[in-house]
């Protein structure tokens, strides 16, 4: 069997490829380091399994899934992502992913993970999943959250949680500016007037959690 692991960060990308291939010797590892590299690859050659960043450069990791879900509907594809807000990991699965974890995992919850979606089986990170539970049997999405692109809400969560635009940018590879003008759309799509405002309106939908 062949993975495609999709990360823009190449020391960590080529650190996940190397574990994997060392715990998992029967498995070829294959990297990408973009969406639309990831694409271009598995139009060459249709992996196993297709683990998937959030956060890329140009095409999101939510649109590239989308993509390759639309071109290849029995394609597997796992999240593993540094975020863990519920409203990204429900676009996540919403896209078409059979699973999501963090990169804060263990090496075995990996591997297990990889294991159980090659195998058919849906896998949610178990910390995630009990939120889901408990979220899903408290109240629905919020509507603003459902009228965002992936990119907006991929930088709603970082501005609530108080990541920088210069911060956001690098991590993204967009310009500043392009930050400034997402914010500014934020802001009058969710009409709030500051930055301030923007992170309380984050913590009442539940994209960030405040520390009790």
């Amino acid at each position: 069997m062949n993975i495609l692991l999709v990360d823009d960060h190449a020391v960590v990308r080529q650190g996940y490829a190397s574990l994997l291939r060392v715990l998992m010797p029967d498995l070829q590892v294959r990297e990408a380091a973009s969406g639309e590299e990831a694409l271009s690859q598995v139009q060459e050659q249709v992996p196993h399994l297709v683990i998937m960043d959030f956060g890329l450069p140009g095409i999101s990791g939510l649109e590239t899934t989308r993509r390759l879900r639309q071109r290849l509907p029995q394609l597997r594809v796992l999240f593993f992502s540094m975020h863990d807000e519920l409203p990204l990991v429900r676009q996540a699965l919403d896209a078409g992913a059979a699973g999501y974890l963090t990169k804060n995992s263990a090496p075995q919850v990996l591997v297990e993970a990889v294991r159980r979606v090659l195998a058919g089986h849906a896998y949610i990170e178990q910390s995630l999943a009990t939120q889901l539970a408990c979220a899903s049997s408290r109240q629905a999405v919020d509507p603003r959250l459902q009228c965002m692109t992936q990119r907006e809400l991929e930088i709603f969560v970082m501005l609530a949680k108080g990541t920088p635009a210069r911060t956001i940018a690098e991590q993204l590879c967009i310009s500043a500016k392009t930050v400034s003008n997402h914010l500014t759309l934020l802001k009058s799509k969710l009409r709030v007037s500051s930055h301030a405002e923007l992170v309380h309106l984050g913590i009442d939908m539940g994209v960030v959690r405040v520390a009790g």
